[in-house]
């Protein structure tokens, strides 16, 4: 991948594309952030180029924008429904974040090719977020919980050590969601002081409507009959759990390349919707259901039903254009969890 990136790179260089910004470094304390900008006088918004790797970056910065969001060109890069573990940037991509001021990124093993675009020393006003380096020392490291299928896709030569492989999926906590509105919040500021106080009102308000939103799952799952959730496939949903002391079970990990689960882990798995009667086995968006039924088949009562609890890996602009927000998708989401646990 970065091979193919630096080649990428190469070309651009070679091709001589314009790039935004003064060949002056800035410097900047948002935390997470990379090459901050110095201060540029703009209307709120106007001129503004942000390019988001995934769906939520996309939702905030257009949350904190607010009614200037239009203003601003804002650019989605997995918009196609590829998720982030399989998605490789395009030579349009690459110039998009070759000409922005702020680029938001993940910022896991997934977005190895970042390091490569973000050494174009054309651009040395660009901010870069990267979210895993916002979280910090709270970012969780990937597990296994028992009855999980193993990544054989991952398994390293004899020999070799293991390295520590973080969970990437950072923005399925609301509390999470808070730290990296505000870390985007600062950076706009950063790029557009003269609208600063604006910005920091619209991430204040949206960080009331996350905590309220937080303290509803609270409620929520600390009144449920089961305090356990279990996937007929992989499991994204490591940062929520914890947040609110969830127990599960899945067939995968969330950075799991497995598509077909073993009977041993069917015949678990079904053997834990039994023992708990839990109430359904969950999906995640763009499944085909295809695992969880058999675990379901495989049950003694084989009335469980399959929900679905949307990770945002597939959601794009359109879906955006449609009404979809991060904190609608999070309220829906909700709603999946009282039936999966049973109010």
């Amino acid at each position: 991948m970065r091979r193919l990136t630096s080649v990428i790179l190469a070309v651009l260089l070679l091709a001589g594309i314009a790039a935004c910004g003064n060949p002056s470094a800035g410097s900047s304390d948002v935390a997470g952030t990379q090459a901050a900008a110095p201060s540029k006088t703009r209307e709120a918004g106007n001129g503004l180029k942000i390019v988001t790797t995934i769906f939520p970056e996309y939702d905030w910065v257009k949350v904190l924008l607010g009614d200037q969001a239009d203003a601003a060109e804002i650019e989605l890069l997995l918009d196609n429904g590829t998720e982030m573990h399989s998605y490789q940037p395009s030579v349009q991509d690459m110039i998009a974040i070759s000409e922005c001021d702020l680029f938001i990124y993940v910022g896991g093993e997934s977005d190895g090719w970042v390091e490569d675009a973000l050494k174009d020393p054309r651009n040395p006003d660009r901010i870069a977020i990267s979210l895993m380096e916002v979280l910090g020392d709270a970012a969780k490291e990937e597990e296994h919980v028992e009855g999980m299928e193993e990544d054989h896709a991952e398994d390293l030569e004899e020999g070799h050590e293991e390295e520590k492989e973080y969970d990437e999926h950072v923005w399925l906590s609301l509390r999470n969601a808070s730290l990296f509105t505000e870390a985007i919040s600062k950076a706009l500021q950063t790029l557009d002081p003269e609208n600063a106080a604006m910005y920091q009102a619209n991430a204040d308000t949206y960080k009331k409507q996350l905590s309220d939103l937080d303290a509803a799952y609270t409620e929520a799952i600390g009144s449920a009959v089961h305090q356990t959730i279990l996937f007929g496939d992989r499991f994204p949903f490591r940062y929520l759990t914890d947040d609110y002391e969830l127990s599960y079970y899945a067939a995968f990990s969330g950075c799991s390349a497995e598509t077909e689960a073993s009977f041993d882990t069917v015949i678990f798995l079904a053997g834990k919707v039994d023992e708990m009667g839990l109430p359904a086995v969950l999906t995640i968006d763009r499944s085909d259901g295809r695992i969880a039924q058999t675990i379901i088949d495989n049950t003694q009562t084989k009335s469980a039903q399959i929900l679905n609890l949307d990770s945002m890996q597939a959601t794009t602009s359109q879906d955006s254009a449609d009404g979809a927000t991060y904190l609608s998708i999070m309220e829906k989401n909700l709603d999946t969890l009282k039936t999966a646990l049973g109010e």
